[in-house]
């Protein structure tokens, strides 16, 4: 099993319903890259992981005072860092 689907998923009105945004909010991060579901259900249901609702709580925070352009430009740098900080981290149950 993949480790998104160890976790909880959320459909749309779940994910709006917690985060506390818009349906079109959602459909506009989505157009912008800024969030993008984890899979789709059989008949095409986006589902969200719980990541995504963190993401979007960052983002909400980060709206009073940067451009959605200046928010997608800092978490795709973020990103970047988490992708080259988990490359450096040592993987469990090694040789040590």
């Amino acid at each position: 099993m993949a480790e998104h689907e160890r976790k909880s998923l959320h459909k749309i009105g779940e994910l709006i319903e917690r985060s506390g945004i818009s349906r079109q909010t959602l459909h506009n991060y989505t157009m912008l890259g800024l969030i993008e579901p984890v899979r789709r259900t059989a008949s095409g249901h986006r589902l969200y992981d719980d990541a995504a609702l963190a993401r979007l709580e960052r983002i909400k925070e980060l709206r009073a005072t940067k451009t959605l352009l200046e928010i997608r430009q800092l978490l795709a740098a973020e990103s970047r860092h988490d992708v080259r900080h988990d490359a450096r981290e040592p993987k469990s149950g090694g040789g040590r």
